[in-house]
């Protein structure tokens, strides 16, 4: 079976189609860490806002993907999705250069930020919902946990030298002028994807409306076994780990005290973690089963943050703990993610990808903007720490969606029939 499965991997990194792809997606992934830490830190610095001004911030990024019932069914019906991608990227680049040049007229509102975090998280939905179409196109069915684990690998870089290098930018340039940087990655994305050849098949002929073509892929979602156990699993950790995403950064800075640099370096070093969960995730997948593998992520991811409440001591004790702590679930995120996506792109039917990670992602990515809001709540009512608690155990309680489900039970790919 292992001499088997063994040559997509070295395939994959030969075709120059895969690699240009996952080349521009690695720009991105870098340019979005430093406006993930600058973002916050723009409204945090320059406009002192409260916990839930913050966390409102952070819902709107991903309140559009409720549009994504639609634009999933709008996606499945156009045959250039490639052409998607790069609009979405330019979207999103044109918008966060808005941030730095309203700097420069000393114009940042609190108003622009909730519409770049709106319109970014728009073009965000735009890439998701012709991303998988694109990505089959590419990548042959025996290679989706290898490919998915390599973009997984380039995620988890992002996340080591991204917040540090982000960080330093923050303190050297300020907040708005570092976006800069991540309006450039879009605009490189943009570029390497318009360099891929590839055939894109056209749609079958239209034979619903819009309307009938979402409700297509809500049912598909909901009554497919695994797709519903996973839809419930991921909604419910996004839920809490949203809790306290929405806060870190703050907790970060004023209860911790530390600067935009060392927060940097502490989710830096913590991302090493997500590199070695991308990296082994194939390899723990193989001995142990895919879904035994997802469980074990899904507790690894969210617990840890309960841990961030325990946090004191000394600036550089502060750094380490965080670091830790993000470390262990920066493990979980990749074991959860890279088989489950796989999973995912496995049992989904060719015809039906648009759609179905449109229905998907609206609940799995609408429920993160009332994440952040409860967040934003029980942080000023109950305080960070208490929230910070509640967000890692309840996250953790995810895993009795796939327990419950066929999903244990899946060894492979090949296990997991359309």
């Amino acid at each position: 079976m292992t001499a088997i499965e063994a040559p997509p991997a070295p395939a994959l990194h030969r075709d120059r189609r895969f690699r240009t792809f996952w080349i521009g997606e690695t720009v991105s992934q870098f340019g979005d860490r430093i406006s993930e830490l600058a973002l916050p830190l723009i409204a945090v610095s320059l406009l002192a806002v409260t916990p839930a001004q913050v966390s409102v911030l952070t819902a709107l990024i991903w309140l559009p993907n409720l549009l994504g019932l639609f634009l999933g069914a709008w996606v499945d019906q156009r045959t250039h999705k490639r052409r998607i991608l790069i609009i979405a990227d330019l979207i999103r680049a044109a918008v966060l250069l808005s941030l730095p040049v309203a700097y420069l007229f000393d114009a940042v509102t609190l108003t622009q930020l909730y519409l770049v975090a709106l319109l970014t998280g728009a073009g965000a939905v735009l890439f998701a919902m012709a991303h998988q179409a694109f990505f089959v196109a590419l990548v042959p069915r025996s290679a989706y946990v290898d490919a998915t684990s390599k973009l997984s690998l380039s995620r988890s870089l992002s996340f080591i030298a991204g917040p540090a290098v982000g960080g330093g930018l923050v303190q050297a340039l300020t907040a708005p002028i570092a976006i800069v940087v991540d309006a450039l990655s879009f605009l490189g994305s943009a570029l390497l994807l318009g360099r891929i050849p590839v055939t894109e098949a056209p749609p079958p002929p239209r034979r619903s409306s819009t309307l009938a073509l979402v409700r297509e892929g809500l049912v598909l979602v909901f009554r497919h076994p695994v797709l519903r156990a996973a839809l419930g699993c991921t909604s419910t950790v996004n839920f809490f780990t949203f809790i306290a995403t929405a806060l870190l950064v703050l907790y970060a800075s004023r209860d911790l005290g530390l600067s935009a640099g060392a927060i940097g370096i502490a989710f830096g070093v913590g991302a090493l973690g997500g590199l070695a969960g991308a990296a082994l995730a194939p390899r723990i997948s193989r001995a142990i089963g895919l879904g035994r593998t997802a469980m074990i992520g899904v507790v690894l991811f969210p617990a840890p943050l309960a841990l961030t409440a325990l946090i004191s001591g000394p600036t550089w004790a502060k750094v380490a703990m965080l670091a830790a702590v993000e470390l262990v679930s920066s493990v979980g995120v990749m074991l959860l993610d890279v088989n489950i996506n796989a999973l995912l792109t496995a049992v989904t039917p060719d015809d039906a990808r648009g759609r179905r990670a449109g229905a998907y992602s609206a609940v799995n990515y609408g429920i993160r903007p009332l994440g952040a809001l409860v967040g934003g709540a029980l942080g000023t009512t109950i305080g960070l720490r208490p929230t910070l608690v509640v967000a890692g155990l309840g996250g953790a309680l995810a895993v009795f969606w796939l327990l419950a489900s066929p999903v244990r039970h899946i060894r492979s790919i090949d296990d997991a029939a359309p």
